[in-house]
């Protein structure tokens, strides 16, 4: 055909009678040869009619018309090209390929069409081919329709298709919609946050929900009116009330004290070290020098161990000469300097059949499981005689390390295994197992894998249990003291909850009842406790002799009535940060409209510092035998005060302040205690050996060592 020709007549024909097979095997498919620009055209009008339907558009140079379809609706429609070609467009729907007549598959059972996808306003414009042609084509669209009543039927049923359909979508979006916002439900409580007002006024909730146990239980006891701490506090409360009356003659009269005037016993309180300390000193700098430590007594080795260590000076040569020959104790704090090749080396050849003391904590890096398997837990009793080990820190032990040292070590008496992440319940469950009539202390501190609820049937088995510390273990809850004290109550000498958060004044309870030996206990940063735990603790437990009471909310009140109770027995007391939250409660309201929560702002909010004069005036008078007293950040104790509690605990060797700043010279330069050594003050060193008053020289704490054959 010439071109000419060509400009005469341009024609397309779309043949729905081909299946998809002959459509590419003869390349007689719907396809166009007119460029690019057409064929972007026909993708535009395969997608207005769908993509599913698989048109394509070709060139036809002529039409070929046959009225043998009966069954087909044939639509003409003939455009004119500004006057000079004309074209005309036919388009075949056959109903027998189960294609309606905009070219969307039918149900194959039922005969209908699939859901349409267009709006239901294009519907109802009339046709939509002018819409397929190209824009430099001035459309003239003819339709000529020989069967008026089924082209009627036919839209009746595109548009309840239609509608049917945006029901559906809109039904669909709205489900997820729902979806979505019931997701953020869930997960909005983890990323929100209440204010101060809104924590404080949860947990007093929490608190009168717990604590209605203990009040229906106390209500069956009897009245606990002439208990010694109530008759203690009732007369605590008097004495406030007499001397009410003036604030200003309040400390003067409640504190008969005067800074000593002789200037010479300024050097009787300057700290002398003795001969002893300047050997130990000059040795612990210099230790990289040391040849030997052979015929050393053991006490001497520990506090030369514990100076090493201050100085972080702990080198495998150092380790070396403790490890030599066969040693009864080997004792250090920390050995994080030592690699994996440096501890086998030296405790592969240590002889261990006299060990009975092992400490080496910080041991992380240079002791995985493979490590202790090789030297200390390479064979069946390689360890007979040790009684006392701590592996603090142990951040590389696993449960397999753990078993293998049970059985290297059968007459284990106490074991540290604080800080040692890789532990979980089982392993501790099966180590516990095997030392059930000889395990008298447990130290699993910070041990975040173990849940505090599996372990407590195996740790009800311990009928020698003496110590046991789970401070910082989460799960950790009245249920489990309930437990444990009730078994294993009469026993026990020392508990550690620091940082058991959930524990409230129903185990304290509990532990007064049932704890009449304990001598140690550890309630540090417990901000559930109130003043009936002090109570409880006074009625039953006036043995304890070292109490911490670091960051809980007891009044000044509730503390000096223990003290007067229970303050002989005491050697070691820690009221660092009491501390009591008071809101002032005419507020403005400081509200967010949208998480609809209360803000209130940090100058509404003070913390009071609850140890205060009467604290202070039972320590000097019912607490002389103090050795180490920790007052660090309390602030309201002034300078009178702690010169009474100095110049009456005649004992007292330790005293921290750290954060009293409105202590002044006439304290530190005033009183007469030549022994006291003041640590937090400008006056003596800040970080060394705070904990020089504590060392652990016996083997166990309580009780002496047995052998066990």
């Amino acid at each position: 055909m010439d071109s000419g020709e060509k400009k005469e007549k341009e024609k397309w024909g779309l043949d729905l009678n081909l299946s998809t097979q002959e459509e590419f095997s003869t390349g007689l498919g719907f396809q166009d040869f007119l460029g690019e620009e057409k064929e972007a055209e026909n993708d535009q009008l395969g997608h207005d009619f769908g993509r599913d339907s698989d048109f394509r558009i070709r060139e036809r140079d002529s039409v070929v018309e046959t009225d043998d379809f009966t069954s087909s609706k044939r639509l003409r429609y003939t455009t004119e090209e500004k006057g000079k070609a004309k074209v005309d467009c036919e388009v075949n729907l056959d109903f027998d390929l189960n294609l309606d007549l905009w070219g969307f598959e039918k149900d194959p059972v039922e005969g209908k069409m699939d859901t349409w996808p267009f709006e239901a306003g294009l519907l109802s414009s009339g046709p939509v081919m002018h819409n397929f042609f190209p824009d430099s084509v001035e459309r003239n669209t003819q339709v000529e329709n020989y069967d008026v009543p089924r082209k009627d039927i036919v839209f009746e049923q595109r548009k309840e298709i239609a509608l049917s359909s945006v029901r559906k979508r809109q039904s669909r979006r709205k489900e997820q919609k729902l979806m979505q916002r019931e997701i953020a439900r869930n997960v909005a409580p983890r990323f929100a946050h209440l204010g101060p007002q809104e924590q404080q006024m949860k947990q007093h909730k929490e608190k009168k929900v717990k604590l209605r146990e203990v009040d229906l239980e106390m209500e069956l006891d009897l009245d606990d009116s002439q208990s010694p701490f109530s008759l203690a506090l009732e007369a605590i409360k008097m004495r406030q009330t007499v001397r009410k009356g003036s604030l200003t003659g309040f400390s003067e009269s409640l504190f008969k004290w005067v800074p000593a005037k002789a200037k010479d016993c300024d050097a009787l309180k300057r700290d002398v070290p003795t001969l002893l300390d300047l050997s130990l000193n000059a040795l612990a700098k210099n230790a990289d020098a040391i040849v030997s430590l052979e015929h050393v007594p053991d006490k001497l080795r520990h506090r030369l161990s514990q100076l090493v260590s201050d100085c972080g000076v702990v080198d495998a040569h150092f380790v070396e000469l403790l490890a030599r020959g066969s040693p009864t104790e080997i004792r250090l704090r920390n050995i994080s300097r030592l690699t994996e090749e440096e501890f086998s080396k030296i405790f592969s050849v240590c002889d261990t059949k006299d060990l009975t003391v092992l400490q080496l904590d910080l041991c992380g890096r240079c002791m995985p499981d493979y490590i202790l398997n090789g030297t200390l837990a390479r064979s069946s009793h390689r360890l007979p005689s040790l009684a006392t080990i701590s592996l603090k820190g142990a951040h590389r032990l696993s449960d397999i390390g753990l078993t293998q040292l049970a059985v290297s070590a059968p007459a284990l008496q106490s074991i540290n295994l604080s800080q040692c992440s890789l532990l979980t319940s089982q392993g501790i469950s099966d180590f516990v197992s095997c030392f059930e009539s000889t395990l008298r202390e447990l130290y699993i501190d910070d041990c975040q894998n173990i849940d505090a609820t599996i372990i407590l049937p195996a740790l009800k088995k311990l009928k020698c249990l003496e110590v046991l510390s789970v401070a910082g273990i989460e799960t950790v809850c009245d249920n489990f003291v309930i437990g444990l004290v009730k078994a294993l109550g009469i026993n026990m000498k020392e508990l550690g909850f620091a940082n058991c958060v959930q524990l409230t004044d129903i185990s304290l309870r509990i532990v007064g009842k049932n704890c009449p030996n304990l001598c140690a206990l550890d309630l540090s940063y417990l901000h559930n406790l109130t003043d009936s735990a002090l109570k409880h603790l006074a009625n039953g437990c006036q043995s304890i002799r070292r109490l911490k009471l670091h960051r809980n909310d007891f009044s000044d009140e509730a503390i000096s009535a223990f003290l007067e109770v229970s303050g002989q027995s005491l050697d070691a007391l820690s009221v660092n940060n009491i501390h009591r939250v008071r809101h002032h409660y005419a507020l403005p309201d400081f509200s967010c409209g949208i998480c609809n929560l209360s803000f209130l702002p940090e100058a509404w909010i003070s913390c009071l510092a609850m140890v205060a004069h009467n604290t202070a005036l039972s320590i000097a008078k019912c607490s002389r035998n103090l050795v180490s007293l920790d007052l660090s950040w309390c602030r309201r104790l002034t300078d009178e005060a702690l010169g009474m509690i100095v110049d009456s605990c005649l004992s007292l060797k330790l005293l921290k302040l750290f954060g009293c700043t409105q202590i002044t010279e006439a304290f530190l330069n005033g009183h007469s205690n030549p022994m006291v050594r003041i640590i937090g003050c400008k006056t003596g060193p800040v970080l060394e050996h705070l904990d020089a008053l504590e060392p652990q020289e016996n083997p166990l704490r309580y009780s002496p060592l047995t052998s066990f054959c």
